[in-house]
């Protein structure tokens, strides 16, 4: 009994204190748990079936797009690592080096792969000789390690779970339009299945991935107003191809270097999801991840006929979402309580009265909606309920990303807003590192991203006042 109180007791307000709540629902919804190695964590049942979830959705797009998926090795010897100058400096602070082999000490060490941009370039050189091999549009979904300083459950550990895509293209311009393709990927999945709005856009030189000549990204605001990168994407031109010495024979019979991208998106997605649909009651899932989606709830359960009627209705639906019948001896309301937390999109709740009138009660998650339903009605009912969660969830987040987005001519003004505010902040830049630091350094906030949809909120630049470039959004960050 002492483990089934625990599990319905009260979470931590998100008003009270947002990251004691954040790590509550973590723990309470059973989606992880501690290792003894630091920084690392146990993905457990419900937290891995919302990733594989993620994973399928995701993986059918890319196969849609003609991506195959292969898997490389953990390790990278020092000396390939080395070969892309600009990628192991930004690399090297974050890098957990192998220098044991059992008891023998190597004569090179190899790095537990932070990205695996260096083993695919290595593979590519063995493999790519002509025109005709081109594209290669490979995926990987796998574990890497990034020695982090400060950690959290999904956000930032040292160990995470993602899928990292790289490809080889004949020309520039069919590498620039991947990369473009497979951001709106991300943008379309964050959207369409996990009902978060997201603003697309290309990273300053200083934010961008090391190596890369150009990196976009989806930022999405969580409920406190904080930006989340949740998915980028790179284009690296032919600097990776000369420094491993990929070549092919081009369509005029001379050799050429192609031109490469990479892209991702990890399990810090599902951080995404617990901070921006989340409420004080846990979990909110959007329907198309959620590992249940209809949980069936038996009432007066011990009396004829109710437990036969939700095996019955359990068989009906399952063909049409992924539904659980509760039969525990636990209490209709700890069962409720249960489910709120793990963030089930619809509750059905049936009962001998409810047999009686050949109808349920179901429940939205999202808004704690009651509908009483005919059971003739369910197979269509349900589904419409389950677009209708999805929707709320997405208008409620655009919502909160409205009235938490503001705009600044000054420094000033920047300034002030941020120290009054979280959110996003629109301003225009110069360009300019010096600035971009500056704005970091006085008024606390890093460049999300300069939106592809860009907006003129002034002509000069936020901070220095010369003539502005392009308008980025500021913004605090996980």
């Amino acid at each position: 009994m002492a483990d089934q109180k625990k599990m319905v007791e009260a979470i931590t307000s998100m008003d009270e204190d947002f990251a004691k709540w954040y790590t509550d629902v973590v723990k309470k919804a059973e989606l992880v748990d501690y290792s003894s190695v630091r920084g690392c964590m146990i993905l457990r049942p419900y937290g891995y079936a919302i990733w594989e979830n993620i994973q399928k959705i995701l993986d059918t797009r890319f196969k849609e797009l003609g991506h195959e998926n292969v898997a490389m090795p953990m390790f990278i010897p020092e000396s390939l690592l080395q070969k892309e100058k600009d990628h192991v400096e930004g690399f090297a602070p974050e890098v957990a080096w192998v220098t044991y082999g059992g008891s023998e000490k190597l004569t090179e060490r190899l790095c537990v792969r932070p990205t695996s941009e260096t083993l695919f370039c290595e593979h590519y050189a063995h493999i790519i000789h002509s025109y005709r091999d081109l594209p290669k549009l490979y995926n990987q979904w796998c574990s890497v390690v990034r020695w982090e300083k400060t950690t959290r459950p999904f956000l930032r550990t040292m160990e995470f779970w993602w899928q990292e895509g790289h490809t080889m293209h004949e020309t520039a311009e069919e590498a620039i339009a991947e990369t473009e393709q497979m951001l709106n990927v991300y943008a379309d999945f964050c959207e369409d299945s996990l009902a978060i709005p997201v603003l697309k856009g290309r990273k300053t030189e200083k934010e961008k991935f090391a190596g890369a000549e150009a990196t976009y990204t989806i930022e999405a605001m969580m409920h406190d107003g904080k930006a989340l990168q949740s998915g980028t994407s790179h284009y690296f031109g032919d600097g990776f191809a000369k420094a491993f010495d990929i070549t092919f024979q081009g369509r005029d019979n001379k050799p050429a270097y192609p031109h490469q991208t990479s892209w991702g998106m990890s399990t810090r997605i599902i951080g995404a999801i617990i901070m921006t649909h989340g409420d004080d009651n846990g979990l909110v899932l959007p329907p198309a991840i959620a590992p249940i989606q209809v949980v069936i709830v038996p009432i007066a359960q011990h009396k004829p006929g109710v437990l036969d009627k939700a095996a019955e209705l359990k068989a009906r639906l399952k063909g049409i979402c992924r539904v659980k019948v509760d039969d525990t001896d636990n209490s209709p309301g700890w069962k409720f309580a249960e489910y709120e937390m793990k963030g089930v999109p619809l509750r059905l709740e049936i009962g001998p009265k409810d047999m009686e009138q050949n109808q349920c009660v179901l429940v939205r998650r999202d808004n704690r909606e009651k509908i009483i339903v005919s059971l003739d009605e369910l197979e269509t009912k349900i589904p419409q309920l389950l677009q209708a969660v999805h929707d709320g969830l997405y208008e409620k987040a655009r919502q909160n990303r409205e009235n938490r987005t503001k705009t600044a001519t000054n420094m000033e003004e920047l300034k002030k807003l941020a120290e009054e505010n979280s959110g996003f902040f629109k301003a225009m830049w110069c360009g300019d590192l010096e600035c971009e630091e500056k704005i970091k350094e006085e008024a606390g906030l890093s460049s999300r991203c300069m939106p592809f949809e860009q907006e003129k909120v002034s002509d000069v630049c936020v901070c220095c006042g010369k003539p502005a470039k392009s308008m980025v959004v500021w913004g605090k960050a996980y």
